[in-house]
């Protein structure tokens, strides 16, 4: 129980750090096409969700395959020192929680980086 416990705050902590609000800063002095940022920042973003993933369900995996890898090491770990089950809850909320926020750091760095990349290719001056 202590595991699920875990596991369910480790998803909760990264789960929430989606990068739906995030938005590039344009500079649109000198842009040809300053009328068309609204209309193309409202596009990109949808195309960035979509090649990137949904940070949610990215985050999700990471949890599961971490927590699946703590299992495991920290059963060897438990073992070593007399108590395997206990080794095992700890390794899976450690590298569940890990996991989680590897998986969701990369899904919000893959969707910023697609973002920009959509406005550039649009003509748009992106400063961050």
């Amino acid at each position: 129980m202590k595991l699920i416990t875990l596991l369910l705050v480790c998803f909760g902590l990264f789960s929430c750090a989606t990068y739906s609000d995030w938005k590039p800063t344009v500079d649109s002095y000198k842009d040809p096409y300053a009328d068309r940022i609204p209309q193309d920042m409202a596009e990109c973003k949808q195309l960035s969700y979509q090649a990137s993933g949904d940070g949610t369900e990215e985050t999700v995996k990471g949890v599961v395959v971490g927590g699946l890898i703590g299992v495991a090491g920290g059963a060897v770990l438990g073992t070593i020192s007399g108590d395997a089950g206990t080794g095992a809850a700890l390794g899976a909320a450690l590298g569940g929680f890990g996991g989680g926020a590897k998986q969701g750091f990369e899904a919000d760095s893959t969707y910023k980086k697609i973002f920009i990349k959509c406005m550039h290719n649009r003509g748009h001056n992106v400063l961050n």
